[in-house]
């Protein structure tokens, strides 16, 4: 990226900024007036009642930024996969503003996830001229990005920290692999999800809810699908970017499908929520995955970026310790909650 690159995306990037900070603040009155508000609950990591839909404030940012970057910088993107991406982020954004107002069913959210993930990834294919055997992958990819996010939104900042770090790098891996558009395209999330962080840190002043967290999911979804578009060997360094919350969430809920239990109902045994309910404070625990993804995460994925050959086994190795964390730490926090406060019925 020149110079002139580099303005236009921090331009761009500073208007999400300064939309999400301002739409959050106004979710807060708007969601005690509708009576949005998340209630403490033995399901719930939070001790007071807190407004929701904070979220609203990343996705107007990235609505109105990302159409702004793409038109003023040189990007390989047809005018249909930008509009796919817009309508895909609208569709999500929707379905969980619906959600946060009157909760909805699983199955009509997943319904109008996956619609948004198959346009985008039609587009994302045809522009590119690939295969759409593919097609199947990136629905089911996007799908489970968007909902393994809003799992794991459920402590003060932790998602959206985690936005803003892994969007930050998949725009680095943007601007190494020679695309400004894309580099500018992650700053800017990175940049509204700052923006949202500044109401959402602990204590946190408004939460994220569904509108955000699906959001956010869709949105590095989309991210990671690019840069796999134009450069795949990239598919693995954005990975390594996500491992902690990709290992946390899949290993919960394969840890509780096979003890039985409805996978997709709320609980509170994701690591994050174990490391509340032994003792430790909302900004300890997301100290940790923030400790991890700077420690671990970005070290390994600029290995597998500078080293393409070294780049699948950095990703399995990096997983491999994501995995073996997981186990060992929830074994500890287990063992410091009392015997009759360990599960919780679902």
């Amino acid at each position: 990226m020149n110079r002139a690159e580099w303005i236009i995306a921090l331009g761009w990037s500073l208007a999400a900024l300064a939309i999400a900070a301002l739409a959050a603040r106004g979710a807060i009155a708007y969601a005690h007036r509708r009576g949005m508000l998340d209630q403490p609950g033995q399901r719930r990591s939070h001790t007071l009642p807190t407004p929701r839909g904070g979220g609203i404030g990343i996705v107007l940012a990235c609505l109105v930024a990302l159409p702004g970057v793409w038109s003023t910088l040189p990007g390989a993107w047809s005018g249909w996969t930008i509009a796919s991406l817009e309508g895909a982020l609208l569709l999500v954004a929707a379905i969980g503003w619906w959600d946060d107002h009157r909760p909805l069913r699983q199955w009509p959210r997943l319904g109008v996830q996956l619609l948004a993930t198959g346009v985008f990834g039609a587009a994302l294919l045809a522009g590119a001229g690939l295969s759409w055997a593919w097609l199947p992958l990136l629905v089911l990819a996007g799908g489970w990005s968007i909902n393994l996010h809003n799992f794991m939104d459920g402590i003060d900042a932790l998602l959206a920290q985690q936005g803003l770090f892994m969007a930050t790098g998949l725009g680095c891996l943007g601007a190494s692999a020679g695309y400004p558009v894309l580099a500018a395209a992650g700053f800017i999330v990175a940049a509204a999800c700052l923006g949202f962080w500044c109401y959402n840190r602990p204590p946190a002043r408004i939460f994220m809810g569904d509108v955000g967290s699906g959001s956010v999911g869709l949105l590095l979804f989309a991210l990671a699908a690019m840069l796999w578009r134009v450069q795949p060997a990239l598919l693995w360094p954005a990975l390594i970017l996500g491992s902690s919350f990709v290992a946390d969430a899949s290993l919960t809920l394969l840890n509780r499908f096979l003890r039985g239990r409805r996978w997709y109902a709320p609980h509170r045994e994701h690591l994050y929520q174990w490391l509340v309910r032994s003792g430790r404070t909302h900004k300890r625990a997301a100290a940790l995955y923030l400790g991890w993804n700077l420690l671990v995460a970005a070290p390994a994925a600029l290995i597998a970026r500078l080293h393409p050959t070294m780049a699948l086994p950095a990703c399995a190795a990096v997983y491999t310790a994501a995995g073996a964390t997981w186990i060992v730490i929830k074994r500890r926090c287990v063992r410091r909650v009392p015997q009759k406060e360990r599960h919780v019925a679902t």
